[in-house]
């Protein structure tokens, strides 16, 4: 694991997020996903500056793909986010979360997946 996602890990294991069980380095789909709940089908990735090269764009893209068609919903965050904030980080895994579930009591709704890419 990176740094960052050393960093990620530590606010995400045994069940610090409200509750939801992580995983760490989980295939999924011939892909290896940084962090990934079973309960939420999310996928939370922490990317550093590779990403932002032209030939792993559109692996990432395909990969993102695959992914969401198959039911998965994935929320990236970049390595400076986690090194420089890791509550903000949460935060921002913790209403991504909101908008995907419905609410474990009250009004349903429906699952999306993130569209950022």
């Amino acid at each position: 694991m990176t740094i960052p996602e050393i960093i990620l890990w530590s606010g995400l294991r045994s069940k610090k997020l409200d509750g939801y069980k992580f995983r760490r380095q989980q295939i999924i789909l011939n892909y290896i996903a940084d962090f990934y709940c079973h309960e939420l089908r999310l996928i939370v990735e922490v990317e550093g500056e590779i990403h932002s090269l032209t030939e792993n764009k559109e692996y990432d893209k395909t990969r993102y793909n695959t992914l969401t068609k198959n039911g998965y919903n994935i929320i990236r965050l970049s390595n400076a986010e986690v090194e420089s904030d890791l509550n903000s980080a949460i935060n921002r895994i913790r209403t991504f979360i909101a908008e995907i579930c419905p609410p474990r009591r009250g009004t349903t709704g429906g699952l999306s997946n993130e569209k950022q890419l």
